[in-house]
């Protein structure tokens, strides 16, 4: 929970010498600054969102700031997460970025939710809060932070990125704006649209938008301007161009419409994820091909039970990641053959013997496993988890990206 201790309503000569240019602006000034200096802040996810808005907020002077994250600081992070640095990897995140905070201004509080938010605390933190920043980047926590702030009354500052583009809106449904699930009332479907480690992106674009975040936030604490409530802000960086949408609350909507079925969070509500689902086995081989009574082999199998093939010979290895990924780590005596080029190379590949399907998270692979599988390789068989599984679970020496 965040620190129950109430701020002083004076504010030092630091703190007045700090803040001085906020203090010039109309609809600030001192009062203004007090209200940032009482206000408590949670910004779940301390990445490539996170960053930059947890930064503007501490630098802001927002007195309470919560940081709730579960992961720690890889090497891949700090191309985007400037929260943290290189001797930070390793650290779990919010140590790091509590850590930096603390360092930017020595007059606000931290609090630090190691464990994330979660379907059994998300309620209890969000009311602890005034204001919730979404910094995260997976659809069932997007849809947990949108629920949970919904039910506990409190404006939820969404952003989201992807490549060259990024998103900013203020779903407050409690001042009549929508919510998350007004605008996206269902999760895309699984493995259609891939995650920055499969897609990429572009770093500066994630300080853009978590600091219109930032923006959005401080806003709605000191009570000026318009808030991005109702709005939805698209930045295209690559046009340098802003496009603005008017959203509407939906009627219909499960959650904030007049009939909602929402009323409490459920775990397995948010247990859906991201990765495409495994695809369906192939048909068992007849028994005039491969002998009475052989099980059917498996579309997908784990990192261990693909090690465990490839370590007696039984199968082959068949990575579908581009060159400069096949750079950073690789597998031995994999065969290196990127996804765009699996059509062409169709007579290169065995078909009397296993073929192990490996990428960074088993999107791509799988995609590759089920074309291969139509096209008469019923021995292809995905990886899941991909080579990042293999990393983490079998050989930490391999660099994670």
């Amino acid at each position: 929970m965040p620190p129950t201790d109430a701020p002083t309503d004076a504010l030092s000569s630091s703190e007045l010498a700090r803040y001085s240019r906020h203090i010039l602006l109309p609809g600030v000034g001192v009062e203004g600054q007090r209200k940032l200096a009482a206000a408590r802040v949670l910004v779940v996810g301390a990445g490539g969102l996170g960053s930059p808005a947890a930064l503007y907020l501490a630098a802001a002077g927002v007195g309470t700031i919560g940081i709730a994250d579960f992961d720690r600081v890889e090497l891949h992070n700090l191309q985007r997460q400037i929260l943290h640095d290189t001797a930070a990897i390793g650290r779990p995140k919010v140590e790091s970025a509590a850590a930096r905070l603390r360092a930017l201004n020595p007059h606000i509080r931290l609090a630090t939710h190691a464990e994330g938010v979660t379907a059994a605390n998300a309620l209890a933190f969000f009311r602890g809060y005034d204001v919730i920043v979404d910094g995260t980047d997976n659809f069932p926590t997007r849809y947990l932070n949108n629920d949970a702030a919904v039910l506990a009354g409190r404006p939820l500052v969404y952003g989201s990125i992807f490549q060259f583009e990024g998103q900013v809106s203020v779903f407050d449904p409690a001042h009549g704006a929508p919510c998350y699930r007004c605008l996206f009332p269902s999760p895309p479907p699984p493995g259609s649209v891939p995650n920055c480690g499969e897609a990429g992106v572009l770093g500066a674009l994630c300080g853009t938008i978590g600091s219109l975040q930032a923006l959005e936030a401080i806003k709605l604490i000191l009570g000026v301007g318009e808030p991005l409530r109702g709005r939805l802000v698209v930045f295209d960086a690559l046009a340098h161009s802003f496009r603005t949408l008017n959203l509407r609350r939906d009627p219909a909507c499960p959650l904030c419409g007049p009939s909602p079925r929402i009323r409490e969070l459920r775990a397995e509500e948010y247990s859906f994820g991201c990765a495409p689902p495994s695809a369906s086995p192939a048909p068992a081989p007849s028994a005039s091909n491969d002998g009475p009574g052989e099980e059917a082999i498996p579309a997908e199998i784990d990192v261990a039970s693909a090690r465990t093939q490839l370590a007696c010979g039984a199968a082959t290895l068949l990575d579908v990641r581009e060159p400069h990924e096949h750079a950073i780590c690789q597998i031995p005596g994999s065969m290196l053959l990127p996804m765009r080029q699996v059509p062409a190379a169709l007579a290169q590949l065995p078909r009397d013997r296993n073929l192990l399907v490996l990428c960074h998270h088993g999107a791509r692979s799988l995609r590759v496993t089920q074309f291969l599988r139509a096209n008469g390789f019923a021995r292809a068989i995905n990886i899941g988890g991909g080579i990042d599984a293999w990393a983490a679970e079998l050989d930490e020496s391999l660099q994670r990206y």
